[in-house]
């Protein structure tokens, strides 16, 4: 009896704290208001961020992120890193301080480095039209007269540049058309050395090239696989075959 006694008491005092301790600062919490940077409109992936883009509103400080943006200077002026929605509220992995646009890449091309753009010779051959600036790709090439297909040691990790579409609109340019369709990009530039450069232009004038997608949206990665390529100038070894890095 004292027992039953003693462990209602404890579950009176318990549920006493739940309501005079726990309750109000849960309350107070999900009361507690903040304003945030919220985007007002679409926005491509490369798109520089204006003061137009994005509006501050004030919302339930409960579940928001800790590191979500609070600040339009802290987003004006940067690049989407990827395509974003209108009303979407601004995190620092959806934005950068670099751009993958074409024109920004061609721009700062290093000693070495060089933009060399290849035929989309059929659909699946340009990953079905879904390949993204900055996206790393391996070609693979078909030889017509021997029925083989190559991995060409130089062209394991390359990065893309852009895709363009016959009208000359690269990725970041394409808008969607009245029956909700894209047009389908004809051509893929890439970022290579002179040697690879070299293969590629050899290739597009006797072989067909697939593109197959390696790395998105991974910057580090990127930069790894990136890495071991250039290795292979340096130092030419045969890589490990189905190696994906």
């Amino acid at each position: 009896m004292k027992n039953r006694t003693i462990i209602g008491i404890v579950c009176i005092v318990l549920a006493l704290a739940v309501t005079f301790g726990v309750a109000p600062l849960v309350n107070k919490l999900a009361d507690s208001r903040v304003e945030i940077v919220r985007l007002t409109k679409d926005v491509a992936r490369g798109h520089i961020i204006a003061e137009a883009d994005i509006e501050m509103i004030t919302v339930g400080a409960y579940n928001l992120p800790s590191d979500v943006i609070t600040e339009t200077e802290a987003a004006v002026g940067l690049f989407a890193a990827c395509d974003l929605k209108a009303g979407d509220y601004l995190l620092p992995a959806k934005i950068s301080t670099e751009s993958d646009s074409a024109d920004d890449v061609f721009s700062t091309l290093s000693d070495g480095n060089q933009a060399v753009s290849i035929t989309i010779a059929s659909f699946a051959g340009g990953f079905s039209g879904k390949l993204e600036n900055g996206d790393i790709i391996r070609l693979y090439v078909f030889d017509g007269e021997t029925n083989e297909v190559n991995i060409p040691q130089e062209l394991q990790y390359v990065r893309v540049i852009t895709t363009t579409t016959a009208d000359g609109n690269d990725k970041d340019e394409i808008v969607r058309n009245e029956d909700g369709t894209y047009t389908m990009p004809t051509t893929m530039t890439l970022l290579v050395n002179e040697a690879q450069a070299k293969c590629l232009v050899s290739f597009e004038n006797k072989d067909t090239i697939h593109a197959a997608l390696i790395c998105r949206g991974d910057s580090k990665r990127a930069e790894k696989l990136l890495a071991e390529q250039n290795q292979y100038f340096l130092n030419p070894i045969e890589p490990e075959v189905g190696d994906n890095g």
